[in-house]
């Protein structure tokens, strides 16, 4: 018994207790999938979205919270410029290194933001985080700066000098410029909301320098590509100022206008211009130098447009590769002089004649572009190119400028097509073409307007191509007269008095008959416009 009591095996059960057996239910029921495998080793994906990164949470307030905000600080600083993981495309990498990626600027200004707000209520506190930031935000702004010196300074940076219809794309220094560019400007916008460094410092923050620093870093990037596209699309507007003839095949059927060979350029150039301005203009610092461009190249298409000679067409004759009309004798009228023998024919009469392997190509001819026609689509073309918001306080004046220099630009089309028009004056009085000639040029400047009516009209008479010119007018040589009076919209304006009072006086002086032109009565009107 003794050794029967110590036997573990009397104390354990002889068997395992059963399960009691699940009650089935129709909920409960498994449904196999028979589309997929039973041995599936991969996560089912989950339903839930993707959770966006939190923001920061502020430090503790303590004693050691101005040293453990300093070494955050550092450590986001770092973190900005550190290189992103993953494999980089073949055209963004340049030196093994990658572009800054977007978003890393604003998440360093939430950074900030969140220590200013958390300590909203202590004034001291927050004077002193403002002079926690100077260190490592100056350290930023030099690592950015050494950043783009070899990327600005290598002469791979503008090959090419602007983006064409062959190369749509930046290269890869382009891309690290601008993700330098797109950081500063997201840093930059979080130092707007928070009121930081501005010009007038009330707080007293000391990181105007910052700001300027920062501002410096944009400019330099965007002016280079900016120039590019400038010294490429300038060249193709001031060819606007000489016609130029265009091979155009007859056609019964109504075809569009014809058209400078610079327009046709610019039509397929001015997508790729668009989409690069879009890019390289994204922080507000670089507005400025958009609306600089497109304001230059708005004048510069008024000055080419309106100083376009006039072609007189010339008269009619034959074209030079048609054979000349020689009269030929019929078979009586042909009499033998002398011993000459009888004239052989050519062997090409006994051969028969096969019609031609294909038809021959339509007739072409020689149109020279209108330009009514070239300031109308030019206008259509500039206005893809995007302009300054008009919704930001900061942009607001560049904007109006913008739309200003548009509304000439759109305003010149109607005045050069009815002065091209030659049933203009048709049954028309000298006052009835003047008020007209007003009505259509009151939103042109004096000096864009005048040369349209010289080149057309004189004093009612047809000009002929390079007399009468403003420059010729008041006796000062042509390129002095563009140098020192159409440099500019406001230069424009500040001669345009002068010019149109000495241009008067010169037409006063002519014979009696001549000052009953619409072009004195409408000088006078301008005058006296613009005495008041």
């Amino acid at each position: 018994m003794i050794h029967a009591l110590k036997h573990q095996s009397l104390f354990r059960p002889s068997s395992r207790p059963t399960s009691p057996s699940p009650t089935s239910s129709p909920d409960s029921t498994m449904v196999i999938d028979k589309s997929r495998p039973l041995l599936s080793f991969r996560r089912p994906p989950s339903s839930s979205p993707a959770t966006s990164p939190s923001p920061p949470v502020p430090l503790v307030q303590d004693g050691s919270y101005l040293g453990a905000l300093s070494l955050r600080l550092s450590e986001a600083v770092s973190s900005a410029l550190a290189q992103p993981t993953g494999p980089a495309a073949p055209n963004e990498s340049v030196g093994g290194r990658r572009p800054i990626p977007a978003g890393r600027g604003h998440a360093l200004g939430v950074l900030i933001a969140s220590e200013l707000n958390a300590t909203r209520n202590n004034a001291h506190l927050q004077r002193a985080i403002l002079r926690s930031l100077h260190k490592p935000l100056s350290v930023l702004l030099t690592n950015l700066s050494a950043l783009l010196l070899p990327l600005l300074s290598s002469p791979m940076f503008l090959q090419p000098s602007a983006l064409t219809t062959q190369a749509p794309s930046s290269n890869g220094m382009q891309l690290h410029a601008l993700a330098v560019v797109n950081f500063s400007g997201e840093l930059l916008s979080s130092l707007n909301d928070l009121a930081l460094g501005l010009e007038h410092d009330v707080r007293g923050d000391g990181l105007k320098p910052i700001r300027e620093g920062l501002v410096s870093l944009i400019g330099r990037v965007v002016n280079l590509l900016i120039g590019g596209i400038k010294s490429d699309l300038m060249p193709l507007i001031e060819a606007l100022e000489s016609p130029a003839s265009v091979a155009v095949h007859k056609s019964p059927t109504k075809t569009g206008p014809v058209l400078h060979p610079s327009i046709i350029a610019l039509q397929s150039l001015m997508p790729v211009y668009t989409r690069a301005l879009a890019r390289y203009t994204t922080t507000l610092p670089s507005q400025a130098a958009l609306a600089t461009l497109l304001i230059s190249v708005v004048w510069r298409a008024l000055i080419a447009l309106s100083h376009r000679p006039v072609i007189l067409p010339s008269p009619q004759t034959p074209p030079s590769n048609l054979p000349q009309m020689v009269p030929t004798l019929s078979k009586w009228q042909r009499v033998s002089s002398g011993n000459t023998p009888p004239v052989t024919p050519p062997a090409a009469r006994f051969t028969f004649k096969l019609p031609p392997s294909r038809p021959p190509s339509p007739p072409t001819t020689a149109v020279t572009s209108t330009a009514a026609a070239d300031a109308r689509e030019l206008y259509n073309l500039l206005s893809l190119l995007p302009r300054p918001p008009a919704d930001s306080e900061a942009t607001k004046v560049a904007r109006e400028a913008v739309d200003e220099a548009f509304a000439v630009l759109k305003a010149l089309a109607p005045l050069l097509e009815a002065i091209d028009n030659p049933f203009f004056e048709l049954n028309k009085s000298v006052e009835q073409i003047t008020a007209e000639i007003d009505s259509l040029s009151d939103d042109l400047p004096t000096l864009i307007a005048l040369p349209v009516l010289l080149r057309t009209r004189t004093l009612g008479r047809p000009s002929t191509s390079g007399a009468s010119t403003v420059a010729s007018i008041i006796n000062i040589p042509e390129d002095e007269y563009r140098k020192s009076c159409l440099a500019g919209f406001g230069r424009a304006e500040q001669c345009g008095p002068i010019v149109a009072q000495n241009v008067l006086d010169a037409l006063h002086a002519l014979p009696g008959p001549e000052l009953q032109s619409f072009l004195v009565n409408w000088l006078e009107i301008r005058v006296g416009q613009l005495d008041h």
